[in-house]
């Protein structure tokens, strides 16, 4: 299926302030409108994590889902494989991390669960507050 036809969206933790403040990134920097975004707590994440099997309380890792409409044709990718998937989505300057696949998840997932066990501690929670720009929120499932 070509990529003009897909849907990613990336399921992200909901009350992590870092979580919260790279999903505002994305949306600033996605001028394409190509990402949607839904918290792993919600009542749609949650639904979504059940179908996979993924833990439905265990919020320290991303889930990037290739194409929300059609959730079975591709499995999810977690950790840094999602994070990279989703900076490959938004493009611009997000490309230049996408380099880091070239090293196999087993090497870089090690940093991406010191930050995931470490976030809150050094990022706080997330406090709620508007959207940069009200049409945003049409981007969250």
């Amino acid at each position: 299926m070509s990529d003009a036809y897909r849907a990613p969206v990336l399921l992200y933790d909901g009350e992590c302030g870092l979580c919260n403040f790279v999903v505002r990134l994305l949306l600033r920097t996605d001028r394409q409108g190509r990402l949607r975004f839904s918290p792993l707590q919600g009542e749609k994440g949650q639904a979504y994590l059940r179908v996979w099997g993924l833990p439905t309380d265990d919020f320290d890792s991303l889930v990037f889902v290739p194409d929300w409409d059609a959730p079975d044709r591709s499995a999810p990718l977690l950790r840094t494989d999602g994070a990279l998937a989703a900076a490959a989505v938004v493009g611009g300057i997000w490309r230049l991390i996408t380099w880091a696949r070239v090293l196999p998840a087993w090497a870089r997932d090690p940093f991406y669960k010191l930050v995931a066990r470490t976030r809150y501690a050094l990022f706080g929670a997330y406090r709620p507050r508007p959207l940069a720009k009200p049409e945003w929120g049409e981007r969250f499932l």
